[in-house]
């Protein structure tokens, strides 16, 4: 059997990331494993077919359970099943999140992460097109670009922002977040730059370094509680393989957690009722689920808006702004806006138009994950709990109307036609919920369900090494304790960035439980 230094689950956002730094040393062995397959997929190069990969062979195609706040609707919830993971079918923005949200990481019990100490990690990777400074490189492997041709009608969202008072933001990744600018991507001359194509495709020819692909893992392998191998599905054959230091888990939000209870790592009465034997009684793993909703507003457009050259179809341009009465440090909404119709089911949805979309970044409900059964190739159980909050019902509501606000401007006189949703009929509160509880989904940004700490219902310690067992870490999405203010790709990637140095610093030290975990 061939033993490695280090087994790497997931070729996602993080995990090539993390199998480029630890191969940079030739004397570092490392096996990463994907379920899905190369990302030989033409669409997923063509930044204007993101929108298409969803629901493709290259997503995982979840589903949650009935939402009790979402008159039982089930949400859609992609994930990437290719190399790259999700930065292989997302809609390739670029936004690492506001300082604040790293501070609150560390005020919530994780030393060094505040974002001081995250910069360096975000500047690592990146590529620059406008150049290095304070908050950006250009040494990095991922290339982070401006639209190629911004279309007029999205310059025309900033000139709105403007018009209503709000600022301009030249940089919402720089030393401000709020205010309306235009958003950067992950484009490379004109392709998808996701971490397999900047990370992975590039050190391939490494001797130390052996990628496979179509590999479902079904379990971590213990003797005592030291991790000591993954066993996992091959062209259906099922493998055994040792690693001689750490595991490290990059399978994100939904299948962390699923792969660590199928360990036996989890609720040890939940996963004692499915017949899984308890490795270390966690009952935080899979808990604390959590991700941004997202409500469109479509407008038809009178005249064509000349989408050819932007660079993902759907948004080039956005505002983030505080709701009413919100006086925390970070922004809660973030408003984004796309020169394409992208109206909800039941509603039309061709033709020319633009879209708004209303996004709550740091909405109030909090889900979870859970097995199926003790099956592997089970899906996991989503439960994301939308609007369980009505505080969040009111925040979207009001934010449709300023998104309104926004659409009723002059700067939108020549491109303004018929509202298709809402419509221009729905202007109650009441009839305004209605329609945000009808139509609200995913930003596709889940999170928390490893979350990082040390407090009772924590899954990894600050260096990102799960609890009560030894040789075993997780590293994606998984591990934030709470939402960032933007998107969830950029920091994904510094999680790699971050991890890679921690495993290299400190390799294989014994864990405990935490006294608040083992009491």
């Amino acid at each position: 059997m061939t033993n490695y230094d280090y087994i790497v689950i997931g070729a996602g956002s993080a995990g090539c990331v993390v199998a480029n730094r630890l191969t940079e040393n030739p004397e570092t062995t490392v096996l990463l494993l994907e379920a899905g397959n190369p990302d030989t997929k033409p669409e997923i190069q063509i930044p204007l077919e993101c929108t298409h990969l969803p629901g493709t062979e290259v997503d995982w195609g979840y589903f949650s359970e009935p939402e009790p706040y979402l008159n039982h609707r089930q949400i859609f919830c992609p994930r990437g099943k290719v190399l790259g993971g999700s930065s292989a079918i997302n809609f390739l923005l670029y936004i690492r999140g506001n300082h604040h949200d790293y501070d609150h990481w560390q005020s919530l019990g994780n030393p060094d992460w505040s974002y001081q100490d995250v910069l360096p990690y975000f500047k690592k990777s990146e590529n620059q097109q406008r150049g290095a400074s304070e908050y950006h490189s250009v040494d990095g492997e991922l290339s982070v670009t401006d639209v190629i041709s911004p279309t007029a009608i999205s310059q025309r969202f900033v000139d709105a922002a403007v018009a209503l008072g709000y600022d301009r933001n030249p940089d919402f990744n720089g030393i401000q977040q709020e205010g309306a600018g235009l958003f950067q991507f992950t484009v490379k001359d004109g392709k998808r730059h996701s971490t397999a194509a900047a990370f992975l495709l590039p050190i391939l020819q490494r001797p130390n370094l052996t990628a496979m692909t179509g590999v479902l893992v079904t379990r971590l392998l213990f003797e005592g509680t030291r991790t000591v191998g993954v066993e996992y599905l091959h062209e259906g054959t099922l493998h055994q393989v040792r690693v001689e230091q750490e595991v490290i888990v990059s399978a994100g939000a939904f299948d962390s957690p699923k792969l660590l209870m199928l360990s036996g790592i989890g609720d040890a009465e939940q996963l004692k009722a499915l017949g899984i034997s308890v490795v270390a009684d966690l009952p935080g793993v899979g808990q604390n689920l959590q991700d941004h909703i997202l409500v469109p507003v479509t407008y038809e457009a009178t005249q064509d808006l000349h989408t050819a050259n932007t660079s993902n179809g759907i948004a080039e341009t956005g505002l983030f702004l505080h709701s009413k009465g919100n006086l925390a440090a970070a922004p809660d909404l973030e408003l984004v806006f796309g020169p394409i119709l992208w109206a909800p089911p039941g509603y039309p949805n061709s033709g020319l138009g633009f879209t708004g979309l209303v996004v709550l970044n740091h909405p109030q409900n909090i889900g979870s994950v859970s097995l199926r059964s003790s099956d592997p190739k089970d899906t996991p159980m989503i439960r994301i709990n939308y609007l369980q909050s009505q505080s969040d019902v009111q925040k979207l509501v009001d934010a449709i109307k300023l998104m309104r606000q926004l659409f009723e401007t002059s700067a939108f006189d020549e491109f303004r036609g018929r509202e298709v949703a809402p419509g221009a009929d729905v202007t109650s509160d009441e009839a305004l919920e209605a329609y945000v509880r009808e139509v609200c989904g995913t930003v596709f940004h889940p999170v928390g369900t490893c979350k990082m700490g040390t407090d009772p219902m924590a899954v990894v310690d600050p260096e990102l090494r799960v609890h009560g067992v030894q040789g075993l870490r997780v590293v994606d999405a998984s591990i934030m304790p709470t939402p960032i203010t933007g998107h969830t790709n950029a920091p994904t990637i510094m999680i790699g960035e971050k991890a890679a140095d921690l495993i290299k610093a400190t390799g294989c030290v014994s864990q405990q439980i935490p006294s608040a975990i083992a009491n």
